[in-house]
């Protein structure tokens, strides 16, 4: 009981304590939605630091503050651009599309291989003889979709 007074006569003081913990924690558990919880708490212990307001009151304008932080960051990133000068890093079969090739090796059976660049690749298409010109025209995983030109 004597916590819940110790709280309530120093209520501003709580909350921005209370919002650097959450701020603290974030470098402790990244996810990005504790910087704004404690971002909440802090700016409801300086509202309270200004206008004294009953607990329950004080809770709400955490909830509100925390919800309203948390849904403009999420819009804000959601809205920016991901320009990157790897756009295919995680798709290394991608970037080869369109890209005109000859066949070292015949396709058979439906599947053969090509080098291309410093990487031999599955390729799958029509079957065509060892020197046939072929587009790459799609990827299926790691193996190349091609036809022939």
């Amino acid at each position: 009981m004597a916590l819940i007074q110790f709280l309530a006569a120093n209520a501003p003081w709580a909350w921005i304590i209370a919002g650097l913990v959450l701020l603290g924690l974030e470098l402790v558990v990244p996810g990005g939605f504790l910087v704004w919880l404690g971002v909440a708490g802090i700016v409801t212990g300086i509202v309270v630091f200004i206008e004294p307001i009953a607990w329950p009151w004080q809770w709400l304008m955490f909830a509100v503050l925390a919800l309203v932080a948390i849904l403009l960051w999420t819009r804000f990133s959601r809205s920016r651009s991901t320009d990157t000068d790897s756009p295919y890093l995680n798709r290394r079969a991608d970037r080869f599309i369109g890209r005109e090739a000859v066949l070292e090796q015949p396709i058979a059976g439906g599947f053969g291989r090509l080098t291309l660049d410093d990487t031999v690749w599955r390729v799958a298409g029509p079957d065509l003889p060892a020197g046939s010109r072929i587009r790459i025209i799609g990827s299926d995983g790691a193996v190349l979709r091609v036809e022939a030109i």
